[in-house]
């Protein structure tokens, strides 16, 4: 793997120009969020392109939509959707999503968001945006995304633990009702480390489960492998 890519077993990610690039948190969203049924999907803040594409690999029948603030990063999501097996199923569309109004409606929004709220600013506008809520706070995420969603669509997030009340209470605020979460460790023993969280519109049957990204003795454990082997080389 260089610094510049990274590749996964059917698309390669080129990230040099993008602020925030290749990580564990996008890759677990991609491969956690629900695909059944969808047929137009929406990743806020898509960056390189890592999330659209892995939503557009899981499901061949997804049309994919990836908005992305930042012109360099949207330009680079475009060539690594380019290069893609999916080119004709997956938009980039470079834009503030405040702005944003889609035609159609989505089935589904995915998104990674900025989130550290309280943490020292990076000096880097461009890291500075893709890692903080100033220009997108969980408040305007959910009630936006909300306003964009067809009739019995979901949302799914990931999230820092430090900042679960937060964003929970901006999603029960806009009307989100919370349907699935995932607690994610990095192996046993440790504090769990991010939330993977499902909302949908209306109330429905909840369901929780703990993911460990690690066994205690080491190495990757068998639930993260079978939730991320149809992408990682080395699964």
């Amino acid at each position: 793997m260089s610094n510049n890519y990274f590749k996964f077993k059917q698309f390669t990610i080129r990230h040099d120009r993008c602020a925030m690039r290749v990580g564990t948190d996008g890759v677990l969203l991609g491969a956690w969020a629900s695909v059944e049924g969808v047929r137009r999907a929406l990743d806020v803040g898509t960056g390189s392109g890592l999330i659209a594409l892995q939503l557009a690999q899981r499901n061949p029948d997804a049309r994919i939509a990836g908005i992305e603030i930042d012109p360099e990063a949207a330009a680079q999501a475009r060539e690594n959707v380019a290069c893609s097996l999916w080119a004709e199923r997956v938009e980039v569309v470079c834009g503030d999503f405040k702005a944003y109004a889609p035609v159609e409606k989505f089935d589904l929004i995915v998104s990674n968001p900025p989130y550290f709220t309280d943490a020292l600013r990076s000096p880097d506008a461009r890291r500075r945006t893709a890692r903080h809520t100033e220009d997108l706070d969980y408040g305007l995420l959910f009630r936006h995304a909300l306003d964009m969603l067809a009739p019995g669509g979901r949302m799914a997030v990931i999230i820092p633990m430090e900042v679960e009340t937060l964003a929970l209470g901006s999603a029960i605020a806009c009307g989100w009702f919370l349907c699935r979460r995932t607690n994610v460790y990095t192996k046993p023993g440790k504090k769990c480390r991010r939330l993977l969280l499902e909302f949908c519109t209306k109330p429905t049957p909840y369901v929780v489960d703990d993911l460990y990204i690690e066994k205690a003795e080491g190495g990757y454990s068998e639930e993260y492998m079978s939730l991320t082997r149809e992408f990682y080389l080395n699964m």
